[in-house]
């Protein structure tokens, strides 16, 4: 099992960032939650299979959303106690 707090940065708010990170995590067998900050990063919280948690990293940093993306801070945090689910967090 793996966790992880993801911080992206760059033009990440208003262009539909959270809606798309949600709409991949789909395709994927994550826990966790995506949302703003007040300083126009984006923070996301991801639980689950190592394998499946780095597939789903990666598919969000292969996807359009890239253009948006300067930079990406990946961080192992404990396991995220959600049992099912990825949500948009406000």
């Amino acid at each position: 099992m793996a966790s992880y707090q993801v911080f992206f940065s760059g033009r990440v708010q208003g262009v539909g960032f959270r809606y798309s990170v949600k709409r991949i995590a789909a395709g994927y067998e994550v826990v966790g939650w995506v949302r703003n900050l007040p300083d126009g990063r984006v923070e996301l919280h991801a639980g689950g299979g190592r394998e499946e948690v780095d597939a789903f990293l990666a598919a969000i940093e292969s996807s359009p959303l890239r253009h948006h993306v300067q930079s990406i801070e990946r961080h192992p945090i404990p396991p995220l106690r959600e049992r099912f689910g990825f949500v948009i967090e406000r």
